[in-house]
């Protein structure tokens, strides 16, 4: 048995016509009733019942019909990853990333297992629906993706949880505080990047006022770390928010980094994978994301502990 002789069955079985499934096929007539014939001969059953003026299958026909989608899906399947491995270097894992990882990458790839220690790496930071996209195609082995619960295709495998951090300036009254309440910043305006370009961060800020009673007075855009903190340091009312690790780019002394009481506002990273990935690297993955959480949630737990007496502390 061949595949395009399914391929022949399935294509005659859904249009209940053999010249409309050679039409389909962009083959000749009676290429696909000799093909057709010499599977129901190998098979030893009648797939089709040509007695009347139109095909019809037969019992057998109807119950073999799904069999034989899921077999030609299973053989696509097989063709796309075989392509999939015949693009890209064996031994190369290729990873989407984002911006303001940081170290924390370094954690991933020391938890990887010792047979990958001799892997080599090939790193793309591009747009989240980019990264997801190209998993789903082949064209990357897994991504960093914030902030999604779940996403078509794909598994998602939790690296670890972000606290956001506030940042105001440190001559505001509310720098005196050692934690604060999300409330107390009902009446800053409120500096944050949009939703078109980045919804993630900007659905769960605007969530977590929405539950603490408020909606955020909004002040100027946030536009990009150095200039958004450097007026915030000027003295400008407002505040934004930071992951922990972008803490590492900032030094100055005019603002200050607060954690939030109960760290209402909590961002997931995770690592996207097909669904259909090899199970043993699966399972060796996430092997490695469980280690790689316990060391972020740890390192996290810390920063908030340091911030809250008053101390940045040291920040991987």
């Amino acid at each position: 048995m061949e595949i395009r002789q399914v391929q022949y069955f399935v294509a005659v079985a859904e249009e209940l016509h053999f010249g409309r499934a050679a039409d389909r096929l962009h083959i000749g007539q009676p290429a696909v009733s000799q093909q057709v014939r010499r599977l129901e001969r190998e098979l030893g059953v009648e797939l089709f019942d040509r007695s009347g003026r139109l095909v019809q299958l037969t019992p057998v026909g109807r119950a073999l019909l799904a069999e034989g989608r899921e077999l030609l899906g299973a053989f696509d399947a097989f063709t796309a990853k075989a392509r999939r491995l015949g693009e890209h270097e064996e031994g190369t894992f290729r990873l989407g990333i984002s911006s303001a990882i940081g170290q924390r990458l370094d954690y991933f790839l020391d938890a990887l297992p010792e047979h990958a220690s001799g892997a080599s790496f090939e790193f793309r930071a591009i747009s989240a629906s980019a990264r997801l996209d190209e998993v789903r195609s082949g064209r990357l082995d897994a991504a960093f993706i914030r902030g999604i619960e779940s996403a078509p295709g794909l598994r998602l495998l939790t690296l670890w949880h972000d606290p956001l951090i506030v940042v105001l300036p440190a001559a505001h009254p509310l720098a005196q505080k050692p934690v604060l309440d999300l409330r107390d910043l009902a009446d800053v305006p409120l500096r944050i990047t949009g939703r078109n370009e980045n919804s993630i961060l900007f659905n769960s800020v605007m969530s977590a006022c929405q539950e603490a009673g408020f909606t955020p007075v909004t002040g100027p855009e946030f536009t990009g770390l150095q200039d958004t903190l450097a007026e915030i340091g000027a003295g400008a009312p407002g505040w934004t928010l930071l992951y922990p690790t972008a803490m590492n780019a900032v030094s100055s002394r005019r603002i200050a980094f607060k954690p939030l009481d109960g760290s209402p506002i909590v961002i997931r990273m995770s690592l996207a994978m097909r669904e259909e990935d090899d199970p043993a690297r699966l399972s060796s993955l996430e092997s490695v994301c469980s280690r790689v959480r316990q060391q972020v949630d740890s390192e996290n737990s810390d920063i908030l502990d340091n911030l809250s007496r008053g101390s940045r502390g040291p920040i991987r």
